[in-house]
């Protein structure tokens, strides 16, 4: 046997492993890093999270990246060279981290790497025939491995579109396994870039679990700051969106998209919702000359209305039910109060927190748990789903 496959073999046959989940979002303002103590494996697996941090990204990374970012006209040889840059950087920064946590690198088992999405491109969005759901993560494994000197994981969503899904988003398997209840209908709404929700009814087995993108987060708001209120990367406790008011014929605009109409499951992107969707919907709605702060309420309010929907229609399938909220937009304090407003009674809304887990280390989380289950899960019916004979995601990238 090579060694290569022993020492898998080995980290797989351990009681627990030391796995570091990495997240770049599409907000692209840093890298999250879980260090995360795993023990078990699918609907038995335990997590504590060690530590987490997210590390800043340097200004240039957010350039380059940006000129590739969601964009079907590209310079192809700077997106060739960004997949080992954005791999070589990611590895630096868990250096750093384990320096600063005071930890020996030769004591994690395993780095776990969602990558930077690039371009995200569903059947259903690009229409092609010939061609099926397509997404694109920037990152290279063999980089973050040989950087770091840990075995990585990387390339997750492939694997997810071979087996039928649309690559996105994955959050099903390690919000079953470690927030399943007995007790209450829990639905977990994640608001980066995109919002997406994972609906875990009371007692549902893991193939009753829907997991779902349902429309804009952050990403079309961050847009707007940074192009019109530079150098800002954000609203920061919706300040700039707090000054305006909501246009109602934009609004209505915006909530058109047929995207939003569409049964879940169902994933999209920044290609979709973004400054040019904008544009055309304030053509439509003769708002072209609509002041910044009205178009970011705006635009904020769009967010609150489409998440509300969405958790309105599942209460009403399922009763009451109570929404643990992550990502990003737990921090806009404008777009949780809309929420609430929007939503129906038997809706309660809360933070992650209430679970134990920080909300701004969800995503890192989940793909750590996923790493976990790739190495040391069965192939039973438990975690099988869309038709994949177990929660085998990920390529692996050795370190020599």
């Amino acid at each position: 046997m090579h060694t290569h496959i022993e020492r898998l073999y080995g980290i797989a046959a351990k009681s627990e492993r030391l796995i570091i989940g990495l997240m770049s979002g599409t907000s692209m303002d840093g890298l999250d890093v879980a260090l995360c103590r795993i023990r078990g494996v699918g609907s038995n697996t335990q997590v504590e999270v060690l530590q987490f941090t997210t590390c800043p990204y340097p200004e240039s990374y957010q350039e380059r990246v940006r000129q590739v970012f969601a964009k079907r006209d590209i310079d192809l040889q700077h997106l060739t060279l960004l997949n080992p840059w954005i791999g070589q950087l990611h590895g630096q920064l868990v250096n750093a981290c384990l320096a600063s946590w005071h930890i020996d690198p030769q004591s994690i088992d395993i780095i776990a790497s969602h990558g930077q999405t690039i371009y995200h491109c569903p059947q259903s969005q690009h229409g092609l025939s010939d061609y099926g759901n397509a997404t694109l993560q920037l990152g290279d494994g063999c980089h973050l491995a040989l950087e770091t000197g840990i075995i990585t994981l990387s390339d997750f969503r492939q694997k997810h579109i071979a087996a039928g899904g649309e690559g996105a988003p994955l959050a099903a398997y390690g919000d079953y396994w470690y927030f399943a209840s007995d007790d209450e209908h829990r639905v977990l709404l994640n608001m980066g870039g995109i919002a997406n929700l994972t609906v875990l009814a009371k007692g549902a087995p893991l193939e009753q679990t829907l997991c779902a993108d349902i429309g804009p987060g952050n990403t079309m708001l961050d847009a707007y700051v940074q192009r019109y209120f530079a150098p800002l990367e954000y609203d920061k406790n919706s300040a700039l969106a707090k000054q305006g008011k909501v246009e109602p014929a934009l609004l209505q605009a915006l909530s058109a998209h047929p995207f939003l109409a569409k049964e879940m499951p169902k994933t999209t992107g920044p290609e979709v919702f973004n400054l040019a969707y904008l544009a055309q919907c304030q053509t439509q709605s003769q708002t072209q000359n609509l002041g910044h702060y009205h178009v970011l309420a705006t635009l904020c309010e769009f967010a609150a209305l489409e998440i509300a929907r969405q958790l309105n229609g599942l209460a009403e399938k399922l009763g009451d039910i109570k929404v643990y909220a992550s990502g990003g937009g737990i921090h806009n304090p404008l777009l949780m109060a809309r929420i609430r407003a929007y939503c129906s009674a038997g809706i309660e809304l809360n933070s992650l927190q209430q679970l134990g887990i920080n909300p701004d280390a969800k995503e890192a989380v989940l793909f750590a748990l996923l790493a976990n289950d790739t190495l040391a899960g069965s192939t039973s019916s438990e975690t099988g789903h869309l038709g994949m004979p177990g929660v085998t995601m990920g390529k692996v990238s050795f370190a020599d």
